[in-house]
């Protein structure tokens, strides 16, 4: 058991679920400064003895005592980075650097949430550890891209100078409750547009895959990696390998929410991934995965979410 926790990007979407698993067994201590993350979704830890909240930016350093970080700090949506795309990509740099540097103070393990947007607009599938990436470096989604890819870098350069205690998390899709309405992500636009009728916007012809998880499962799958004692030498793939296109995604939330939305197809986005399924050869001989939780059960639990807050979003 550890005494204290940190996490950054704390009260962003994953970093919420993350902070209430951890919040069993340990003190957790959250970092965010509230761009994109929002304090609505960690109320309910504010009154915890064993929850600290500090608004800050990773940019900037910060001397805390902790036994262990999560550093998921960084805009994660299209939307949100491409917004604040210099902020983004320093985020992700000097941010990542500040807390490795906490990690080296503190003798403490460091976990990064990476993303399986490294991987660019993939010429393979699926995607192992072992790709690098077809990713356009001036882009308007590079921010985030090489913003990611330079924080891994970070990693294992500190690893092999200083011989930080370190691990990489390559998240692929999630979804789930506390999600953010405005976010821009494929899957809360569509449940948000059902419900309410609206029409559904594809971007290209809805032939483009994903591979969603649903938070609780990736949650999982993170707390358990972390477990691990040894350091793992190479980034881990981490998510659900069912692969769906984007007109199927769309079709199933609209027959799930008996919804009257029509689908309207728009011009493709530039530098979008066409493909996005994830190799889980790797994870799945570390850790022992848990049933995961079928698309439709997940939708369910989204859709339920988005209509219990309805009034917060619209």
């Amino acid at each position: 058991m550890y005494k204290k926790i940190l996490v950054t990007g704390g009260a962003g979407f994953l970093g919420r679920h993350l902070c209430k698993e951890l919040l069993k067994k340990n003190d957790v201590i959250c970092i965010d400064n509230l761009l994109t993350g929002r304090k609505l979704n960690i109320k309910e830890f504010l009154s915890l003895p064993n929850f600290t909240f500090i608004k800050h930016d990773v940019k900037n350093k910060i001397n805390i005592k902790c036994d262990k970080i999560f550093h998921f700090a960084s805009p994660a949506s299209p939307i949100q980075y491409q917004k604040n795309p210099v902020d983004t990509l320093l985020t992700n740099v000097l941010g990542t650097y500040n807390m490795l540097n906490l990690s080296l103070k503190n003798k403490c393990e460091f976990i990064l949430a990476s993303t399986s947007e490294i991987y660019g607009d993939p010429k393979i599938s699926p995607q192992s550890e072992n790709y690098f990436g077809n990713v356009n470096p001036t882009g308007p989604r590079a921010c985030y891209d090489e913003g990611k890819r330079s924080a891994e870098t970070l990693v294992f350069d500190f690893k092999r100078k200083f011989n930080a205690k370190i691990k990489v998390l390559r998240i692929f899709n999630t979804y789930g409750p506390y999600m953010a309405k405005n976010d821009g992500r494929v899957i809360s636009n569509f449940i948000l547009n059902s419900i309410n009728n609206k029409e559904l916007k594809i971007y290209g012809n809805g032939k483009n895959t994903r591979s969603f998880c649903y938070v609780d499962d990736l949650i999982d799958m993170i707390l358990k990696i972390s477990k691990i004692k040894k350091n793992i030498s190479t980034p881990v793939n981490i998510g659900n390998d069912y692969e769906i296109t984007i007109k199927e995604l769309a079709n199933t939330i609209i027959k799930l929410n008996k919804s009257n939305s029509k689908i309207k197809y728009t011009k493709s986005l530039l530098n979008e991934p066409k493909i996005r399924r994830p190799d889980l050869k790797l994870i799945n001989k570390l850790i022992k995965i848990k049933n995961r939780t079928e698309l439709i059960d997940g939708l369910f639990k989204t859709t339920q979410y988005f209509r219990e807050n309805y009034s917060y979003f619209y």
